[in-house]
Order: C-alpha cells, then structure tokens, then sequence
C-alpha cells in the first residue's frame, strides 16, 4: 500500500477513486434528470400529480428499498462484482424508461434502474472505507460525496438542454455515455475482494428490509390522493409489520443483515438520521423548484437546469473545506453549519419566491444549497464508516447510501404529498369562486385539480378561459409548493436540534471512535489476519 498525507491508499490511488466516483455519478445522475422533464411527461401522458410524484421518486424508491440488502450481497460474494453488474443492468433500464409507452411503464423502469443502482452504489463508499484509512479517507469520501452530488446536480442541466431539442425521453439516455466510460476503468482498476465477509447473508432480513422500504415510501406518495385511504391504510400496515419482523429477525440471526449493536452507537445513528435530512433536503428541493421554474415563472427547460447551477458549484467549492473542518473541529460542528445554509435555502424559497421574480433571488436560494450540503455531506457520511468495523463497510455504506436515498424518497415523497394536496385544495377552492363554476363540470374539475399539467390541458381546450385557467393554477401550485417549503423548514430544524444536543463534540467523539475500534478488535480478533490478506491483494 502506498502512503497519502497520513493514512493508507491503495496503489493507482487516483485512478481508483476516479473510477468509483464514476460509478456513483452514473448511479446518481439519473436521481435527477427526471425533474426538468416532469412538465413534458405530465402533458404526454396527461399525468396526475401522483403519477408524476411516483415517476420522479421511483429511482429513489429503487435504490433506497434494495440498497442494504444489495451492499450485504456485495460484502459476502464481491462488491466489484455486483458494482459491475449494476452498471450493466443500468443499460436496458435507461432504454426501457427513455422509450417507455405509457407513465407506467416509465414508473417501473425508473424502479428497476433504481436496483441496478443499489446494485453498483453502495460498493463506491464500502470500497473506499476498505482502502484508504486516516485523513486519506476522510478526503477521499469528501470527493466521493462533493463529485457524486455535484454530478447529479448537473443532471437538470444536461437534461434541459437535450429536451431543447429532443422528446423528453432522452433525459434517461444520458447516464449512457458514463456507463462507457466508468465500466472499463472499473473493471481495471478498482480492486476485488478488499476486506469482504465470508459470513452467511441474512437473506430474511434483506426481503424484510425491501418491503419495509418500499411500502414506506408509496404510503407517503399515496397519502393526499383521494379515494386511495384504503391503499394508504394497507401499504402503512405492511411498513409497520415489516418494521417489527426486520427488527425481531436482526435481534435472533446469527449474521444479521444490519446489525442492531453496531446501529445504536450514536455517533452511527445520529449520523444516519442528519444525513437522510441532508441530502433528502437536496432532492426534495430540486423535485420542487425544478417544477416551479417552469410551471409559475415560464423558464425553458434549459433555463430551468442552468438555473441549479450555483448548487453544483458551492457543492464543489465547500466540501473540501468541509474535511478540513471535519478533522479540525469535528463532525457536529461541520454539521451544524450544513443545517444553518439549508435553513436559509428553505427560508428563502418560502419568503421570496414569487411569481416575476428575478433570477438572483433563484441562484441565492440555489447557493445555500450547494453550500449546506458541501459542508453536511461529508460529516454525515464519514461518521458512518469511521463507527463501524471495516467487515461491517457494506451495512456503513448502505447507510450512507440511505441517507441521499431514502432521504430523498422521503423527503421527494413528502414534499410531493404536500405539493398534490395543496395544489388541489387551493385548485378547489378557485373554481368554487369562479363565476361560471357551475358550468364546470366533474370531470373538467378533475383535471383542473389533478395537476398544472391537467389544468394546461384544460385551457388548450377552452382557449376563451386560458388566461384565467393558467393563472389560476400557478397560484395553485404556489400554495402547495409553499406547503412543501414549510415542511422542509421544520425538517432541517428538527435535524440540527438532533445533532446539536445528540452528536457528540470533537474530542468525545474521537475518544468513542476510539473504544469502537477496540470493541470490534476484542469481538474479531481474526481482523488483522484478514486486513494483511487485504493488503498482500492489493499488491496484486
């Protein structure tokens, strides 16, 4: 192993971690591009808000549901095996999404794209847990989190350029041409079988912890729709069931799939919970806004995607400083000043964000983004790895792969229920004060209500009331958008309330990273038997 400012790397140190960067980028560019497209789909299918909620969420709701159960396989049969395997899958899942006939079809290719990704994404962070240790790979995951944030941030970018002159189906083509690149660097690079289990996987639990997941997050998507109680009810019932049996199966199997001992120590658990309102802020926000570029103030969708630009460049230009600051004053600090810029993003969506207003106002909010997630993004993740041990990089990784995307189903999913019901509510409300409502019929109210898409359907039929129909539903839509601010306010304040009174500061953190190694030393003392074996690999 060669030696970088203090800690261990592997050899072609940069060209590994070049490669895994990669592999995460195709795994989380395709997070995003759906959102700029959203109007286009919603007025080719003629969408409901729900159907376009569930198609931007379900990659999310792929990747979140299976991503712990996959990094558990990639621990026990090889990580580069299944990272391999992953990026191969994403191939006929961006072609079957970019050709999709109906909405939903494109939901379940946006799913299975979503598992190809938890197949590849969750070995990028267990590797780099397993191959660089000290500073070393404190920098390395601040480059994997900044680059891999950064690329997903371009995806509302390149997608608005390419629906500038192409159908909206060529925004899931665009991982394509990474898939090409990052697969041979992969395969030649990124070293096999580094630090890997031979335990048995829990496969119970993993199944347990696919349908907690995923019932999880349709329940939240189903919540607002009328007439879907019932499903609510029932999908909330599985969640809860599958909660009790996940955790009653960790507490009995031998190897369990997540190991409850390891997940109480609470520089993991307070970690895990800050990171998934970190980077659940991100998507949420980009899920919103994205729409409430096009929809209220009329951007193109190219204008749309550049608009996002300041978040990928703050995102960039912070997270280095973000592991300075790490090894400086700790996680909790670094934390703490990641909450403080999402606050003002959040803020400053709720209180400036109107119809007319000038971009500076946009790129502000934008920049705070960037800013909050540079310096969260690394303190959430790296306490994950640095509070397990490395047998045990899989369950961190997944974690930490949770924390961007069941933060982001979540909060995506959230925000949406938020934006439908508001939306509908006030959609309702402005066709009771109409003066002709009684002229209005049911099924015309119902596509008035479902979505902007449906009320934009409406006026070209009724192009005497289009003014009236379009105006209508912008303010629309800024009532449920601001729904959805609020209620990402109130999640960035519980989150920092969280890490401010539970993380712990520097130097007991250091001292509790310090017994958890000793811990795991004393439970496993095979461990440096298996770390020279990993080491003598590396060579190779």
């Amino acid at each position: 192993m060669t030696k970088v400012e203090g800690g261990e790397a592997p050899a072609r140190a940069g060209l590994v971690l070049a490669a895994l960067i990669l592999v995460a980028g195709v795994a989380n560019l395709n997070l995003s591009v759906a959102n700029v497209a959203l109007p286009d789909i919603g007025k080719h299918f003629d969408s409901s808000q729900t159907t376009l909620d569930l198609i931007a969420v379900g990659y999310s709701l792929g990747l979140a549901a299976s991503v712990l159960y996959l990094g558990a396989l990639g621990d026990r049969y090889g990580r580069k095996l299944l990272l391999l395997l992953g990026m191969a899958l994403s191939v006929p899942a961006c072609l079957l999404a970019a050709f999709a006939p109906t909405d939903g079809v494109l939901f379940g290719a946006r799913v299975l794209g979503g598992l190809s990704a938890g197949m590849a994404y969750p070995t990028t962070l267990a590797l780099i847990a397993a191959l660089w240790s000290g500073p070393g790979r404190t920098k390395s995951i601040a480059l994997w989190s900044a680059l891999g944030g950064a690329i997903a941030s371009l995806g509302p970018l390149v997608a608005g350029a390419l629906l500038e002159s192409f159908d909206w189906g060529s925004v899931f083509l665009i991982t394509l041409p990474l898939v090409v690149i990052a697969f041979p660097m992969a395969a030649k690079f990124v070293p096999a079988h580094v630090n890997e289990t031979t335990e048995p996987v829990d496969n119970p639990g993993g199944v347990l912890s696919v349908v907690l997941v995923a019932a999880l997050i349709l329940a939240i998507n189903f919540a607002p729709v009328p007439n879907k109680g019932t499903l609510t009810l029932g999908l909330t019932a599985i969640a809860v069931a599958a909660l009790i049996a996940f955790l009653i199966r960790q507490r009995r199997a031998a190897n369990p799939l997540y190991d409850l001992h390891v997940a109480s120590r609470r520089i993991f658990w307070v970690a895990a919970l800050a990171g998934i309102i970190v980077f659940g802020s991100l998507m949420g926000a980009a899920f919103v806004s994205q729409q409430f570029l096009q929809n209220v103030l009329g951007y193109s969708t190219l204008e749309a995607g550049a608009a996002f630009l300041p978040t990928i460049v703050f995102m960039v230009l912070v997270a280095p400083r973000s592991a300075k600051l790490v090894e400086t004053r700790g996680a909790r600090f670094t934390l703490l000043c990641g909450y403080v810029f999402l606050l003002f993003a959040f803020a400053t969506m709720l209180l400036l964000w109107e119809p007319g207003i000038p971009y500076w106002k946009i790129g502000l909010a934008y920049a705070f983004i960037g800013i909050g997630v540079g310096f969260a993004g690394t303190p959430a993740s790296h306490s994950l790895t640095g509070s397990v041990p490395v047998r045990r990089a899989g369950m961190a990784s997944g974690t930490a792969d949770l924390q961007r995307d069941l933060g982001g189903a979540i909060m995506q999913s959230i925000f949406g229920a938020l934006l439908t019901a508001g939306y509908a509510a006030a959609a309702t409300a402005a066709i009771a004060a109409a003066p002709n409502s009684a002229q209005i019929n049911g099924d015309v109210e119902n596509q008035l209500t479902k979505s902007f898409a449906g009320a934009e359907s409406v006026a070209q039929q009724y192009p005497q009331y289009a003014s009236q129909i379009t105006a209508a539903a912008k303010e629309s839509f800024l009532n449920g958008d601001q729904w959805a601010y609020t209620a990402g306010i109130v999640a960035v304040a519980l989150g920092a309330v969280l890490v401010f009174f539970m993380f712990p500061r520097k130097d007991e953190e250091q001292r509790a990273l310090a017994d958890y190694q000793l811990e795991d030393s004393a439970f496993h003392p095979d461990r440096v038997t298996t770390e020279a074996a990993s080491e003598r690999s590396l060579r190779v």
